[in-house]
């Protein structure tokens, strides 16, 4: 066995590369669960900065109207002035709302899920 160079594998050399390898693979998945959790964390702050953009052209865009109201009762161009400061805040609201609704469809932890997958997968092909 040992003419052509080549050392017999044993049982513990075996389960060595096999602890090994899954180490190596514990890690690579603890690495880039870290990743996602720092990334996770700056997601959520914005989205965080998002509801706080929401809620206040939100109340600026209802005192506004409450403005417009008021103000419907007084001189002809302060009606459109007023008119005017309403829709921007209330747009400003709605764009606000519109992108936070699109960054909440975000799933969390979508490349470690996907790592996973592939690992179960290749697993399932050694069967």
């Amino acid at each position: 066995m040992s003419e052509n160079g080549n050392q017999g594998t044993d049982l513990g050399t075996l389960f060595g590369r096999t602890a090994r390898t899954g180490l190596g693979l514990l890690r690579n998945r603890a690495e880039l669960f870290s990743v996602e959790w720092q990334e996770q964390k700056v997601h959520m702050a914005e989205m965080m900065l998002w509801v706080a953009a929401v809620v206040f052209f939100g109340v600026l865009g209802v005192l506004m109207l409450t403005g417009f109201i008021i103000l419907l009762f007084k001189q002809e161009y302060r009606l459109y002035a007023a008119a005017g400061f309403a829709v921007l805040y209330l747009s400003g609201a709605g764009i606000a709302l519109a992108t936070l609704k699109k960054n909440l469809h975000r799933q969390p932890f979508d490349e470690s899920l996907e790592q996973l997958k592939k690992d179960a997968q290749w697993l399932d092909s050694l069967k």
